[in-house]
């Protein structure tokens, strides 16, 4: 099934310091995975610049960069029957946009669907899609202290 595109729309400053629409575009089929939408290298964040802050590569080691980093993410059906247990030293909050996840922690679980919003503090957690078709979230993750057990990824 081919994925509705999410367009994504950047603004700036233009070469004469005017507000302006910099980036109006697509992010790229996410097949599964998540995509960057955009991130910052600090916080606070320094919002000048044309560049795209949201070019190169997602990994793990990204939600512990010292900024902030926006991304979607799309859990595909039967994603995580082998748990991937973790925890990362940020605030994140999430909003689910289409579909269902489950979101365990050590002591339960809930099933988040479209329009509810998660508020992650650093926890051990882990997420699954046992359902039968994808669902979509979008995440901000914002450095923090360490809780609990601290960073495990």
């Amino acid at each position: 099934m081919a994925l509705q595109a999410i367009r994504r729309v950047v603004t700036g400053l233009d070469g004469e310091g005017r507000s302006a629409v910099i980036i109006d575009d697509c992010l790229a089929d996410m097949a599964g995975r998540g995509q960057a939408v955009w991130r910052t290298a600090a916080v606070p964040a320094d919002n000048s610049g044309t560049g795209d802050a949201a070019a190169g590569s997602l990994t793990v080691e990204s939600l512990h960069d010292p900024g902030s980093l926006f991304m979607v993410i799309e859990f595909a059906p039967g994603m995580g029957a082998d748990p991937f247990w973790h925890a990362t030293d940020t605030i994140d909050y999430i909003v689910m946009m289409e579909g269902e996840v489950d979101f365990a922690t050590e002591t339960g679980k809930v099933t988040l669907g479209a329009g509810d919003v998660l508020v992650d503090r650093g926890t051990v957690h882990s997420w699954s899609n046992p359902h039968a078709s994808r669902a979509l979230a979008t995440f901000a993750i914002i450095p923090a202290l360490p809780v609990g057990k601290g960073r495990t990824v």
